[in-house]
């Protein structure tokens, strides 16, 4: 019994190791000219697949108005956008992320950034929602915007646009603005939580730490603190990372899974 467990052991030890070294890779290889071999782990996180389908095209979107050089492996910015307002609370690179100005639940100034460190006094893209894509590429390429193309090139630009156009899920229906609350059903999410976003998570959701040991921030940290983010990542997966995302299901799996991660351990 001990050999076998052992043996276990060191298959799954080898697998994270692999995992790692791929991952590696993948920040190494950073501005190389050679795209990443098809069917890779590299790929997967930041490169596409021969014949994109609708549903991955708007999840790709979606990372890409996270966090675009992450996303598509980019060098970072350096500078603060130069259209970024005077007043706002930011600078440097974060000011070049769509989220920073329109938001996560994309409504900008009469959102979730209506007041706060993040509010820029910029409108949302809800009223993009349903434009033509390539008018809404012309408007990206120009000022304000100013995506050039070494930055994010045309047809990356059209997965940002698609997930602009026909991507945004209206979350004012999805989730309650004063308590956060999801309007979902936990016991549902439970289910669909344990069978997938659990595999990396972990079954309480402290598998992954992205703050310190003193002060962590597990997925049910992030959950009750951000609902709106944790949302649009379950839908469209996290920039730069191997995650799943639910975003070829029915909104309500999203919905009861934020809804479930939400009763997760929070420390």
């Amino acid at each position: 019994m001990g050999a076998t467990r052992r043996m276990l052991a060191t298959l799954v030890a080898a697998g994270l190791l692999l995992s790692g070294v791929q991952a590696l890779c993948a920040q190494e290889g950073k501005g190389a000219a050679e795209p990443a071999e098809h069917g890779s782990l590299a790929d997967f996180i930041h490169g596409s697949p021969r014949q994109p389908t609708e549903v991955w095209l708007r999840a790709a979107g979606g990372r890409i108005y996270d966090n675009w050089w992450e996303s598509l492996d980019r060098k970072k910015p350096e500078s603060t956008h130069p259209a970024y307002p005077k007043s706002g609370r930011r600078s440097g690179a974060n000011t070049w992320r769509c989220v920073e100005c329109h938001g996560w639940d994309y409504n900008g100034k009469d959102g979730l950034y209506g007041s706060g460190e993040r509010y820029t006094g910029i409108t949302g893209i809800r009223r993009a929602f349903g434009r033509d894509v390539k008018r809404i590429m012309t408007l990206l390429r120009a000022a304000p915007h100013g995506y050039k193309e070494d930055m994010i090139n045309d047809e990356e630009l059209r997965r940002v646009a698609i997930f602009v156009s026909r991507g945004q899920d209206n979350a004012d229906r999805l989730i309650d603005l004063k308590t956060g609350n999801a309007k979902g059903d936990p016991a549902r999410g439970a289910g669909l939580f344990q069978t997938t976003c659990a595999a990396c998570h972990g079954f309480d959701g402290r598998a992954l730490n992205w703050g310190t040991d003193k002060e962590p921030a597990y997925i049910g940290t992030e959950a009750n603190s951000f609902p709106h983010e944790v949302l649009h990542k379950i839908r469209n997966a996290h920039p730069g990372a191997a995650m799943i995302n639910l975003r070829g299901f029915p909104l309500k799996d999203a919905i009861d899974v934020l809804a479930f991660a939400r009763t997760l351990p929070s420390k």
